[in-house]
């Protein structure tokens, strides 16, 4: 007797009038197991063999998915598998940060074809969009050269940067980007690349981008701590991003220690990367600062450990937040910084605090350590306009547009 292989998949409808949530259905499913059969299809997707038969025929008429060798397992007919073809779509995903800005393009799997990177004048953003829209055009032409027709394939833009949106002026809080705050980014990028943009803060994307490759992968309840520049929580709820009303779900680095007294201070201020360059004494504009930090940490220098030992508890208390206000089945601690340091943050956090996290029948660690890589951001932003066109959603099956949002 065969095993029956675990397939994740989100269930079509069999209803009329569902035909486009059900095509969405079947790509995300060939997207996340790879190869499928029809009959794998059916019974992970809850569809009729004949509605999947259709949908299948329909993809592979609009070239968004292949047959492969048909596969004979046991004595039944051989079943045919098929898999996506990735160059059917393709996604550009930005970073923008305070001192940077990063660019890449992703095929309709994730797979990422062209990336660059570029400094980010300090001041007027009018100048940063300027470098901006060059960067996107140069990874453009990129894989123009490279893959035939790219350019009627590019799905959208999706935007990544630090948050919160829509607060009005913030002042000189260094933590946020005020000036890019109120600057008409998403109409300036839309009218500079003619492409749809959608816009999201970083810790969101660093959450699509463990989804897609790191701890979160086959996790519907997933919180990614980020502590980036300064610190965020992206939330993977029911298996899909959640936002908030306003794009601004997951800022607990504006979150208080303490709402009186000496420690009456966001927890950014103490335990963020920027927290850091501050007890380091160091320029944040530093083209070499990610080497810099990278040889501290790896040597054990005096000054990182300090920093460590005091960013810790901070840390560990927000761990012991997410894990009793969202539930996860696991959180992960993600980070822009070298892995050197991450990995030596990350067993610093523990033990963690007693939480309802504590349970004899988890299946998940309480935290993981996630992906310490300076271009996850610009990974989960490129994933944002491949979700918008091809994820099943319930705004899918409304045939509705995603609402997105802006500084």
């Amino acid at each position: 007797m065969n095993d029956v292989r675990p397939i994740r998949a989100k269930s079509g409808s069999n209803h009329e009038g569902t035909s486009a949530h059900n095509r969405r259905v079947m790509i995300d499913a060939l997207r996340f197991n790879g190869a499928l059969s029809r009959a794998e299809l059916a019974r992970a997707t809850q569809l009729t063999k004949q509605a999947v038969s259709n949908i299948i025929e329909e993809l592979e008429r609009d070239g968004f998915v292949a047959s492969l060798e048909a596969v004979r397992n046991g004595r039944g007919q051989p079943s045919r598998p098929y898999r996506l073809v990735p160059e059917r779509a393709f996604a550009v995903g930005l970073q923008i940060d305070r001192y940077v800005t990063r660019a890449l393009v992703v095929d309709l799997i994730g797979n990422a074809m062209v990336r660059a990177e570029a400094n980010l004048p300090s001041g007027d953003p009018a100048e940063g969009v300027g470098v901006i829209l060059d960067l996107i055009g140069r990874v453009r032409a990129e894989l123009a050269a490279r893959t035939a027709r790219s350019e009627e394939r590019i799905v959208g833009l999706g935007v990544a940067m630090p948050g919160p949106f829509g607060l009005g002026a913030f002042g000189d809080n260094q933590w946020v980007m005020p000036a890019w705050q109120e600057f008409p980014l998403l109409d300036r990028l839309a009218a500079g690349t003619g492409l749809s943009v959608g816009l999201q803060n970083d810790s969101a994307a660093c959450a699509t981008a463990e989804r897609l490759l790191g701890a979160a992968q086959g996790v519907d309840h997933a919180v990614c701590l980020y502590v980036g520049y300064g610190i965020g929580a992206g939330l993977i709820l029911n298996g899909d991003s959640y936002r908030g009303g306003h794009g601004n779900a997951g800022e607990v680095g504006m979150a208080l220690l303490s709402p009186t007294g000496r420690n009456r201070m966001p927890l950014e201020h103490r335990a963020s990367l920027a927290s850091l360059y501050q007890h380091l004494g160091m320029d944040p504009a530093d083209a070499h600062l990610h080497e810099r930090i990278d040889e501290l940490a790896s040597s054990g220098d005096a000054r990182i450990m300090a920093w460590i030992e005091a960013a810790a508890p901070d840390l560990r208390w927000s761990v012991h937040l997410v894990e009793t206000i969202f539930d996860p089945q696991t959180v992960i601690l993600a980070t822009g910084a070298p892995p050197s340091l991450a990995t030596r943050l990350f067993e610093a956090v523990h033990p963690l605090l007693p939480s309802i996290a504590v349970r004899p029948d988890r299946a998940f660690p309480r935290l993981q350590l996630g992906i310490a890589d300076p271009w996850a951001i610009a990974l989960g932003a490129a994933a944002e306009p491949i979700g918008r066109a091809f994820d099943p959603n319930f705004s899918a099956m409304l045939k509705s547009r995603p609402e997105t949002y802006s500084p």
